[in-house]
């Protein structure tokens, strides 16, 4: 133990002394955890001790130094919590890594669990009613209805333009496929890459998370008025999957395979957002997660706009009121 502690130390994984904002995160949770974290979380909403799933991962994960959480850890640590000692104030590792593992994971996972509502319409009487809920607010990047397949290839090798490591997750599909904001943020990149073809990169509200989707459709890659500074909800169609990319010329399909690559850049400071030490984790059991959470859209036959099904209002950023007047 002492030796992983000590390697985590000088990877940067834990805080140092003369560092006042985190500089790396090694993102190691597996999508049975974040689900086992999620699922007390729910469970203790509206009891005497409400629980916040990021807690529970923070804590897990400051028994197990980061790696090799399991779900029976997620179940110790909501125990611990539902305790009278503050996590921070537990013994050994607990509480001298609980405060790191919090932010980091908080950065990494804070807009995707909240309260939001849905507009639904009653098929007997026509009437629209808001319904408000408390779980997943973030959906996965690939609309309900669409077939789609990925497996874990963060770090594997690329080998366009410079040797590098993959630093998202490729998700396969078919040519078209409507493409959704995972989280609600503000457009804050669009346009062409040479190594992500078209492309769009969406910041998160609490401006911790950019989100980025590349390799967008040839010819129509966004969604119809999509532009920098607008903001998006979480499940709304912003793209389309392509192939577009590995070219310095605009609009080439130069990848074989039609695929969306979804990534999540961590921000600390701004200093991190163009840089050569950007913080990217690995994002395959956030997509799991997110799989049974998929936005319903349809195309609209005469305006030709992607809608979703069922309005949206994230509860946490605005209230049902302003979402009405949408």
């Amino acid at each position: 133990m002492k030796k992983v502690l000590i390697a985590i130390l000088l990877l940067g994984l834990l805080p140092h002394a003369s560092a006042d904002y985190i500089h790396w995160v090694d993102f190691r949770l597996s999508a049975p955890v974040l689900r086992s974290a999620l699922e007390l979380d729910m469970a203790s909403q509206g009891g005497e001790q409400p629980l916040d799933w990021i807690d529970i991962l923070a804590l897990a994960a400051a028994w197990r130094g980061g790696t090799g959480v399991t779900v029976a850890d997620t179940q110790r640590a909501a125990q611990a919590l539902r305790g009278d000692t503050p996590p921070e104030r537990l013994p050994g590792m607990a509480g001298r890594y609980f405060s790191y593992y919090r932010e980091a994971y908080g950065a990494a996972l804070g807009g995707l669990v909240g309260h939001f509502a849905i507009r639904r319409t009653d098929p007997q009487t026509g009437e629209a009613e808001w319904i408000p809920a408390y779980g997943l607010k973030a959906f996965s990047p690939i609309a309900a209805g669409y077939f789609w397949s990925h497996y874990p290839d963060f770090g594997a090798q690329r080998s366009y333009g410079y040797a590098r490591p993959h630093l998202g997750n490729d998700i396969l599909g078919a040519l078209g496929t409507p493409i959704c904001a995972v989280e609600g943020g503000t457009v804050e990149a669009l346009g062409w890459n040479r190594y992500g073809g078209w492309r769009i990169g969406i910041r998160s509200d609490d401006r911790k998370r950019y989100y980025y989707y590349a390799h967008l459709r040839k010819d129509t890659p966004y969604a119809e008025g999509l532009a920098v500074g607008q903001r998006v909800q979480a499940g709304e169609v912003i793209g389309f999957m392509g192939r577009t990319g590995y070219s310095a010329q605009e609009n080439v399909n130069n990848i074989e395979t039609v695929h969306l690559h979804f990534g999540l850049q961590l921000i600390f400071d701004e200093s991190q957002k163009e840089c050569d030490s950007e913080i990217w984790i690995d994002v395959y059991p956030i997509i799991e997660l997110l799989a049974s959470h998929c936005s319903s859209v349809a195309r609209d036959p005469q305006t030709g706009r992607w809608e979703r099904l069922y309005p949206y209002c994230d509860l946490d950023a605005e209230p049902i009121r302003s979402a009405a007047a949408r």
